[in-house]
């Protein structure tokens, strides 16, 4: 599989979202990566589902990959669905019961992933491994945008990886935090194909440039 990239919009300029990930898109980025913060299950609150629609409705077509930051889930999964999501993932210790809410996500035409902290026991997976489209890692502990990565989720991702690939796996193994130009061939190397990065390109000079210097870290890292 070809490395996906996925800005995520926390770091985007939200005066003016729209024109922010139309030319995030247009640089090359592949996927729009939609964090959802409650201030409940993370110290942070960002943004619903409306957001989400007007997005759609300015015309940006490309998947959107939406990660819950909320508990309880189960209520909201289907306004986010509605509001035009293409992927919508989960935290374990966000929901009572993690195989209902992914049949949940399921029975409103998307995608559903699983997301799993820096702390989270990797065998929280294993249920639902035959389930999920998406296996979220996060590289820093969710709730801010801007931290750094941690280094001991390499050997997560190679773990994660290699479970995929002992149960035939499909699913897609995507990294969240503190992912940069430097850092991603680590990533990949270890067993990512979607990565995630904010700071790193919505905060940089030239968005084309720094996503083209991450593909190409990528692919060498890759091939």
């Amino acid at each position: 599989m070809s490395v996906i990239i996925a800005p995520s919009i926390l770091s985007a300029d939200f005066a003016r979202l729209g024109e922010d990930v139309t030319h995030v898109l247009k640089a090359g980025a592949d996927w729009v990566h939609f964090d959802v913060m409650d201030n409940h299950y993370v110290p942070n609150l960002t943004i619903g589902p409306v957001v989400l629609e007007s997005l759609r409705h300015f015309g940006i077509t490309a998947p959107i990959d939406v990660h819950l930051m909320i508990s309880p889930v189960d209520p909201i999964v289907g306004e986010f669905a509605k509001a035009g999501a293409s992927v919508i993932s989960v935290h374990p210790e966000a929901t009572l019961h993690l195989h209902r809410t992914l049949h949940l996500i399921k029975s409103h035409g998307c995608q559903c992933g699983v997301v799993l902290n820096p702390a989270s026991p990797l065998e929280l997976l294993l249920p639902v491994i035959h389930e999920v489209d998406l296996v979220l890692l996060m590289s820093v502990n969710p709730g801010f945008g801007g931290q750094k990565f941690i280094p001991s989720v390499l050997e997560r991702i190679r773990r994660v990886r290699a479970l995929l690939d002992q149960h035939h796996s499909s699913a897609r193994l995507e990294v969240d935090g503190g992912i940069t130009v430097d850092n991603i061939a680590d990533v990949v190397r270890a067993g990512a194909d979607t990565v995630v990065a904010g700071s790193a390109i919505f905060k940089s000079a030239d968005y084309a440039a720094t996503i083209h210097a991450m593909r190409q870290a990528a692919a060498r890292s890759a091939g």
